[in-house]
């Protein structure tokens, strides 16, 4: 088995959870490298579409950006921004939505707005995006994330993107929710009856303190917890290759 990362355990756990098949919306970032890693291993036949527009996009070798020329010339087609966001995702369409986050609290509410008072913050950050709408409307919705106190906090200073509450979303949003939050400690998942987010899964030599110690709130940890398998080396091959944006021959 070959050695590997922290990173690199979070997006395998990530690329994972896609299944052959599925509509994935995918944010930049983190979540780029693990759709195209689930492509590029278990799930051959998931359809990657960006919110530039390119609608199941077989990149040769990992975008740059949601803006990358290789999305449009391998995109079985382009549409404009408007037909995206409302023909796909308002409309149910987009099984998965890929997102990050730079703060996330115990009920799945993310910032990429504002640190501090958004009338005067500390730091303006890259800002939403098409991730609001997403999060709302996706059939379900992965953050992928490392985990920190200064990320993970007890209450964002701005709802981006939003996620449940104590009583959860049914007026807020017509999708699923943030069903998952992988970090590079482990997996995170809804409480079915508080909607908090609790430790479920911890990543190879991981302890559940140090996961609570990485979290700005409480973190609750199932009593049962599973242990996250390692990467394989195949995934750690793939990973490696996209992270150095070698091309692949299809």
């Amino acid at each position: 088995m070959s050695e590997w990362t922290s990173a690199d355990m979070m997006n395998v756990a990530a690329a994972r959870e896609l299944l052959d098949g599925d509509v994935c919306l995918v944010g930049v970032g983190p979540p780029n490298l693990a759709a195209n890693l689930a492509r590029r291993t278990h799930a051959p036949n998931c359809r990657l579409v960006y919110e530039s527009g390119a609608i199941d996009a077989k990149p040769k070798k990992l975008p740059l950006s949601i803006g990358d020329d290789d999305l449009a010339a391998t995109a079985v087609s382009v549409v404009s921004v408007p037909e995206m966001f409302n023909f796909w995702v308002g409309a149910g369409r987009i099984d998965v939505g890929f997102l990050g986050a730079a703060q996330i609290d115990r009920f799945g509410n993310i910032n990429t707005t504002v640190i501090g008072a958004h009338a005067d913050p500390k730091v303006r950050l890259p800002g939403a995006g098409g991730a609001p709408e997403i999060a709302a409307a996706a059939g379900r919705v992965i953050v992928i994330v490392k985990q920190s106190p200064r990320t993970f906090v007890e209450r964002v200073d701005f709802i981006s993107s939003v996620g449940y509450g104590p009583t959860g979303r049914e007026r807020q949003a017509p999708g699923a929710g943030p069903t998952l939050v992988i970090t590079d400690h482990g997996v995170l998942q809804p409480d079915p009856d508080t909607n908090e987010l609790t430790m479920t899964r911890l990543h190879p030599g991981v302890t559940a303190e140090q996961a609570i110690a990485a979290t700005g709130w409480p973190l609750k940890v199932a009593d049962s917890i599973e242990a996250v398998p390692a990467p394989t080396d195949h995934e750690l091959a793939t990973l490696r290759k996209l992270r150095d944006r070698e091309p692949f021959d299809d």
